[in-house]
Parts: structure tokens; C-alpha cells; sequence
């Protein structure tokens, strides 16, 4: 599981996975969250505004991701 570090409080899902180089822009992070690929504490999350707090763990195309601060 890889660790994604904050300064804020929270961070929203598509800045996310841009920061961990999931994917290239926020329209590249919006389709792939509408579609349905990417889940949130283990439930599918079809929100690019989803608001991700230190120890909330996102999951993408095989790989788990930890926010951190």
C-alpha cells in the first residue's frame, strides 16, 4: 500500500490520484471514478469530490493507496 502524503486536512479523490500519478488530469480522474473503477474503504465511489481525510485508503486498477499527513 502506497502512502499519499497531505498538508490539509483533506484532499479530494480526483486530486488523489492525480498526486499519485494514477492518472493525468481531472477529466482523465472523472471518467475512470464515474465509470465506476475506483473505490473508497472498500465501497465504489463515483464522486470526483469525494473528500479523502488521513487514514482513508482509495483503490485503483490493482493498487491501494493510504492518505497520510
Amino acid at each position: 500500500m502506497k502512502e499519499i502524503k497531505i498538508k490539509d486536512e483533506f484532499i479530494k479523490l480526483g486530486q488523489a490520484m492525480k498526486l499519485a500519478g494514477l492518472v493525468d488530469s481531472g477529466i482523465d480522474a472523472k471518467e475512470v471514478i464515474q465509470a465506476g473503477k475506483v473505490s473508497v474503504n472498500g465501497e465504489v465511489d463515483t464522486r470526483r469530490g469525494r473528500k479523502l481525510y488521513p487514514e482513508d485508503v482509495f483503490s485503483f486498477e490493482g493498487g491501494e493507496f493510504v492518505i497520510k499527513n
